[in-house]
C-alpha cells in the first residue's frame, strides 16, 4: 500500500509541475504542436504529411484526367 501512495504522490507532482506552464499563460493554453501552424516549417515549404499527401493524390489525379483527355 505504501508503494502505491508513492507512485500517486509521484504522478501529482509530475502533473502539477508540468502543468506549470499552462497555468502561467496569458491564455492557459499549450502551444501547437502541429507542423502546419510553425512559421519556420511555413517559410521552408514544409507541410504536414497528410496534407502533402493529399496534396500529392490530387496532382496525380489532375494529371490522370488531362492525360485520358488528350488521349
Amino acid at each position: 500500500m505504501k508503494e502505491i501512495l508513492i507512485a500517486i504522490i509521484f504522478m501529482l507532482v509530475a502533473m502539477a509541475l508540468l502543468s506549470v506552464g499552462v497555468i502561467f499563460r496569458k491564455d492557459h493554453s499549450f502551444r501547437s504542436q502541429h507542423i502546419h501552424q510553425n512559421k519556420r516549417m511555413k517559410e521552408d515549404g514544409i507541410h504536414c504529411s497528410t496534407a502533402q499527401d493529399k496534396e500529392m493524390r490530387r496532382e496525380r489525379k489532375n494529371k490522370i484526367a488531362e492525360a485520358t483527355l488528350k488521349g
